[in-house]
């Protein structure tokens, strides 16, 4: 069987440094790795509409966003589908029919639903369309018989899900649909970088991002207000690197070629940490040696962004042939599942035959 991917990202905002590390890059890796038969990347905007159903305009106007952060990151249309979900009518189709093999107490047991309505202070008033997105993301997921999805710790119990649709259906019908894997990012530091103030998650509203679109200036400027660690006032008092910010982004983005280049007096992460540990280290000196990393990261995806943004119909040109080839894969998905479900009836010519030599006695 071939491996396939899929995976994705709502459209509610330019995409930042934790989605870099979180799955951009390494989408990159796998994209170019020769080990996959074909890769998906799904613009979900039919999923960011269920809880910005009031404002369209914003995931609207962000799908461009989006599109430029994935090409300037290093997806390659010509190895990669990069599709817009909404543009593919058959998954709406085939969450429909999976609608039948989940309960509603189970989608109630979601942990990840669960969380996603307690964010968005949801209890009293779930959109259906919310509330049944892991149906939808197992449609996004099986349309396209992906057997890998890369995805966060936070979404296992998505895939789950999904796994148990799949098996549902193929017991029930036939076996049409593949049950996917997870991809969990290689490291803790990759699952979940948090915001510049030390909050858990990055997030447009807290403004604790750094965006991979943001100039010199403001990287900088983010980076030197970053969250440490409060009890290291003195250069000369002991640190603590568990809980600050700047060692998870260094552990995250931090080569040993940055040490020669920016910081030779440490060998490596490990020795920068035991002596900000013991202290004498101050977090200024940190800080600089992480915006030196963060600027050499981000210049070449930020040029990249500044050639593709000279052509912008040309990126709406490759969403749009990816979102047409994506739907082809999908159609033939769905032809499958509906002849597994004995609903196709007027390809179904066993069917008619017998009809008319029935009714022709």
């Amino acid at each position: 069987m071939d491996k396939i991917i899929l995976t994705g990202d709502r459209p509610t905002g330019k995409l930042h440094v934790g989605h870099y590390v979180g799955s951009l890059r390494r989408r990159v890796e796998l994209q170019d790795s020769g080990k996959f038969a074909k890769t998906f990347i799904m613009i979900a905007d039919a999923q960011a509409l269920t809880d910005n159903i009031d404002n369209p305009e914003k995931v609207r106007q962000n799908i461009i966003e989006v599109a430029l952060d994935y090409l300037s990151c290093g997806i390659d249309p010509a190895k990669s589908t990069i599709l817009v979900q909404s543009q593919i009518a058959e998954l709406c189709e085939l969450t429909f029919y999976y609608m039948d093999l989940v309960t509603v107490s189970r989608l109630q047991r979601n942990p990840t639903v669960k969380a996603e309505i307690q964010m968005r202070n949801f209890e009293t008033s779930i959109p259906v369309g919310f509330f049944t997105y892991p149906i939808s993301q197992a449609a996004d997921i099986t349309a396209f018989k992906a057997t890998t999805v890369p995805v966060g710790e936070d979404q296992l119990p998505m895939i789950e899900q999904t796994r148990e649709i799949v098996r549902k259906f193929n017991q029930s019908y036939a076996e049409v649909l593949v049950e996917p894997d997870a991809l969990l990012p290689e490291t803790a530091a990759c699952m979940r970088l948090p915001g510049t103030d030390g909050h858990a998650k990055m997030s447009k509203s807290l403004g604790n991002c750094i965006y991979l679109s943001d100039n010199p200036d403001e990287i900088k400027q983010k980076i030197m207000g970053m969250y440490t660690d409060p009890t290291h006032l003195m250069v000369s008092d002991p640190g603590h690197v568990e809980g600050n910010a700047v060692f998870t982004y260094l552990d995250a983005f931090s080569k040993p070629e940055h040490f020669e280049r920016y910081l030779p007096d440490y060998a490596n992460l490990d020795e920068l940490k035991a002596h900000y540990t013991r202290g004498g280290l101050g977090d200024v000196k940190v800080k600089k040696f992480l915006n030196n990393i963060m600027q050499e990261t981000l210049e070449p995806i930020r040029a990249r962004r500044h050639e593709f943004e000279k052509d912008i119909p040309e990126v709406y040109n490759i969403l749009k042939k990816g979102s047409e080839k994506a739907r082809e894969v999908a159609a033939q998905t769905l032809s499958e599942v509906k002849s597994a479900m004995k609903i196709d009836y007027f390809a179904d010519t066993d069917l008619i035959n017998s009809q008319a030599e029935k009714y022709s006695k």
